[in-house]
């Protein structure tokens, strides 16, 4: 199954905790070419946990939208890919999500200690569903250990319809600086398109990596929180030269409206709102309002009263 082809080559990056369906239908809306679920366990899905299944949630304007899957039985990815399969267009394994809880039960950038696993993993899987599946990694365990180049290869001969690297190792974590010399080493060498990811903040730095590296398409992460106009700004910059900018704390009305919207439980506005009021005058006092509030209600009333736009 080919790679759907994107109305724009910035794409939001499935991120744990961020990318719900109110965060992805707002990228979507400002010109995000290919939306991604945050990861979820498959495991969790098998066993019908309704987190999990809420997490999978889509809007109908997510056209193409992937789901990102992890694990480390093959089996059970299958049997959670076959039953979302319906809903997405892509069918994306994560091999490079660095957290403990992750990798120690050998899934997410842990597998990038075998490379031939990844191979196998992906052969069943491509095989068993009727979607593109696509594999996320890192470039490497470490500087030592770093295969990008080989596992891209590999997810090609196996039937990978794309891969997303991101510039760091697994020891990086979210340190240091991405390399993307790596990722262009990897557009060298695969046929299959390849998408970046890293260190992408402005419209300025996008078109610099997409430029230096030859990529189908790159990830915006933290550069999309508390911005996802960003995809906006790209789109114009990329076609006009300029763009123009947003107040943050405009679009967390429209995000707060969202949430309502798909019954997204209040708490998880507490670490959510705040990204979209950095940088602002007045930041600090709304983070703070923020805090202090325990509903929807009061949340947008205190808002009113410390912004006006």
């Amino acid at each position: 199954m080919k790679f759907p082809k994107l109305s724009s080559p910035a794409v939001l990056s499935p991120m744990s905790g961020v990318t719900d369906i109110a965060f992805r239908e707002m990228a979507k809306k400002y010109g995000a070419g290919m939306t991604y679920t945050e990861f979820v366990s498959s495991t969790a899905i098998t066993r019908g946990s309704g987190r999990s299944l809420r997490m999978i949630q889509t809007s109908s304007i997510e056209k193409p939208v992937a789901v990102q899957l992890y694990g480390n039985n093959v089996e059970e990815v299958i049997e959670a890919a076959r039953f979302v399969e319906e809903k997405f267009d892509v069918i994306d394994v994560n091999c490079g999500c660095p957290v403990w809880k992750v990798i120690k039960t050998g899934a997410g950038s842990a597998m990038l200690n075998n490379p031939e696993l990844i191979g196998k993993f992906v052969n069943k899987l491509a095989s068993a569903v009727n979607k593109p599946v696509t594999v996320k990694i890192r470039i490497g365990i470490d500087d030592k250990r770093i295969n990008a180049v080989e596992v891209a290869k590999i997810v090609e001969e196996n039937g990978g319809a794309a891969i997303a690297i991101h510039g760091r190792t697994q020891k990086q974590g979210y340190s240091g600086k991405a390399n993307w010399e790596i990722i262009k080493q990897v557009k060298e060498k695969v046929n299959i398109p390849v998408i970046g990811n890293g260190d992408v903040f402005t419209p300025e730095i996008f078109k610099e990596r997409l430029e230096y590296s030859g990529v189908d398409a790159i990830m915006i992460a933290r550069g999309a929180l508390g911005n996802p106009f960003v995809f906006n700004q790209i789109n114009n910059y990329l076609k006009k030269g300029d763009y123009e900018k947003k107040s943050g704390v405009e679009q967390l009305f429209e995000y707060l409206e969202l949430i309502r919207k798909y019954h997204i439980p209040f708490a998880a506005i507490k670490t959510r709102a705040p990204s979209f009021t950095k940088g602002i005058v007045g930041g600090a006092e709304i983070r703070t309002s923020i805090n202090k509030c325990t509903s929807f209600e009061e949340l947008i009333t205190s808002l009113k009263g410390v912004w006006s736009f």
